[in-house]
């Protein structure tokens, strides 16, 4: 079944992992969070703050009722469907400060693209390796399955739920593959005028366009 709403949940949790963490020097297991503002649309736009503004396509699962301390092998009974994700991030202040604020470096507003649509799970024939990846002007930037990640989605359903009692409507980004801009020599960002596309297999693509905007005062400093 595809719910073709735009998925607009109450919270997002990020467990790093895959090819994009090892890129950028740690461990798979970092779990970090969005805040629940920067959640838009699969043909919103993407607003620059500045002009390190990076991509990492994701699949998404998209949480279906209360669960706490789930085992790997009921995982998928929690799961209400999966959909598309886009974790950008500005990896200037992502990375500013004593220590990595990467929640507040990934919740500019527009920062977390969802959709097309919610794809429930009976969709898929094997939804444990789905291919997926995103290209800007036609040039692919990533490709990947999610296969190859370190953590399996009932692996990071356990882990999360281990901790966090999760809520239907919660979103969990699962990981991104190989290709992200701020690891390449020299690092490459998003531009404005171009358009960011992103798909997973069996569930469709994000269409976002990206376009500049005004750089905060205190954007200017860091």
């Amino acid at each position: 079944m595809h719910h073709e709403s735009d998925p607009y949940p109450g919270r997002a949790q990020f467990p790093g992992q895959g090819d994009g963490l090892v890129e950028l020097g740690m461990d798979g297991g970092a779990i970090f969070t969005k805040f629940s503002s920067c959640l838009t649309g699969p043909r919103s736009a993407i607003s620059l703050p500045s002009g390190a503004v990076d991509w990492e396509v994701e699949l998404v699962v998209v949480v279906g009722r209360p669960g706490h301390h789930i085992s790997e092998d009921r995982a998928w009974d929690y799961v209400a469907g999966l959909t598309v994700g886009q974790d950008l991030s500005e990896r200037r202040v992502q990375m500013a400060g004593p220590v990595p604020q990467f929640s507040l470096g990934k919740s500019f507003p527009g920062f977390g693209p969802l959709g097309p649509a919610v794809v429930s799970m009976e969709e898929f024939a094997d939804p444990d390796n789905l291919r997926l990846g995103c290209s800007v002007g036609g040039e692919l930037l990533q490709e990947g399955q999610t296969g190859d990640m370190i953590f399996s989605v009932p692996e990071i359903v356990a882990r999360l739920s281990a901790v966090c009692p999760l809520l239907p409507g919660d979103v969990i980004f699962t990981g991104t593959p190989a290709g992200v801009g701020g690891t390449r020599t020299p690092p490459r960002f998003l531009q404005p005028g171009t358009t960011l596309v992103s798909y997973v297999e069996g569930i469709g693509e994000l269409r976002n366009p990206v376009i500049a905007c005004p750089m905060p005062e205190l954007m200017q400093s860091v």
